[in-house]
């Protein structure tokens, strides 16, 4: 019997993605996986339920009593975890403190924020994928919240100087704000610890802020950039403390894996900027690189507007969705063989993602 993959509807406030499209379930179809896809579930990334019968899913009403692979954009709510089986194999985002939400029931989970980075796995990337779509939103945030123009213009009325945006962190967020400012004609620059971030901030079109504590120890496994000592952060500060005054917009992007963001901007900081300046934190879910930013809320400090940006990618759900959706088909079309899963703990990308098996608590 062919194994059967299940598309609930996302049930956290605010949240538009779907974990798959229609061509992620004809991807699915193609290797032998039966599809269920809950009625409604990709209505609000304008997905309808007609384009998931037309690629072959069948549409249900209650997915999970009987589920064998559920696969969620954010991980299952407590009811809905309670609704499945024993013996499921969930595959979703799963945040902080999965070991404690899944205690010991009988289930198998595999983490998508725990994608190791090698070259087999960059097509499951979700981190990536998602990331990709925060920091194109997280320009468009700070443009419209903004009161100038982005672009240089010669008008009748006078000519208008380009706005300047200053990105922190050149991860893949951060080059991907960099790129998207630039097209909206900003002046930009940015700055990273890691040195390989330098020629591709270069390649963009915007400078790179120097520091000296950029050197190759800065970057750690997986090309994240790892924790500053204590005099590597009064560097790093003091470096960030003398451009940010003379920028319009600042977009923060720095975090750590399985760690609070690094306090980049202190209070200090937002007093010394002008009036009408904006900050968009992209870490404020993980307490944000800014110290006055509030997790999703707007506050205003010294005529400086600081957004605490939470899930950018649910903003822009169809894209969003589609590049997940492309991410998670990959990924069980590497789990699935001849219609059935095969899941090998010791395989390099399952054993990274594999956070609970049978269970038993990685």
């Amino acid at each position: 019997m062919a194994i059967t993959v299940t598309v609930p509807r996302e049930t956290a406030p605010g949240e538009r993605r779907v974990a798959l499209v229609p061509d992620g379930v004809r991807a699915l179809v193609k290797i032998g996986a039966t599809v269920r896809v809950e009625r409604g579930a990709g209505v609000a990334a304008t997905y309808p339920d007609d384009a998931y019968e037309a690629a072959g899913a069948t549409l249900v009403t209650a997915p999970l009593s009987d589920a064998q692979i559920v696969v969620k954009v954010l991980r299952p709510s407590q009811a809905e975890l309670d609704a499945m089986p024993g013996g499921v194999v969930l595959i979703s985002l799963f945040g902080t403190g999965p070991e404690a939400y899944l205690g010991n029931r009988p289930v198998t989970a595999l983490a998508l924020e725990r994608v190791p980075r090698i070259t087999r796995a960059q097509s499951m990337d979700v981190l990536s994928s998602q990331a990709t779509v925060a920091g194109y939103k997280a320009v468009l945030v700070a443009a419209n919240e903004l009161g100038k123009l982005f672009p240089m213009m010669t008008t009748a009325a006078g000519s208008l100087i380009p706005s300047k945006v200053f990105v922190i962190g050149a991860g893949v967020a951060g080059l991907q704000a960099i790129a998207t400012a630039r097209r909206l004609g900003a002046v930009v620059s940015a700055f990273d610890v890691r040195p390989a971030a330098r020629e591709q901030v270069l390649s963009l079109g915007a400078t790179f802020v120097a520091s000296d504590t950029v050197t190759a120890s800065a970057e750690a496994a997986g090309g994240y950039a790892r924790a500053q000592t204590d005099d590597e952060q009064t560097r790093t500060l003091a470096t960030l403390a003398a451009h940010i005054p003379t920028v319009d917009v600042v977009i923060t992007t720095a975090q750590i894996p399985g760690k609070p963001a690094p306090r980049l901007i202190t209070r200090e900081m937002v007093a010394a900027m002008k009036p009408g300046s904006v900050i968009v934190d992209l870490a404020a879910e993980t307490g944000g690189n800014c110290e006055l930013t509030v997790a999703g809320e707007t506050v205003e400090s010294n005529g400086v507007r600081i957004v605490g940006a939470v899930n950018l990618p649910a903003t822009v759900p169809q894209h969003a969705s589609l590049m997940f959706s492309k991410n998670i088909a990959t990924l069980l079309g590497a789990l699935i063989k001849d219609g059935e899963l095969k899941l090998d703990p010791e395989d390099e990308i399952t054993k990274a993602m594999l956070i609970a098996h049978n269970g038993a608590i990685k």
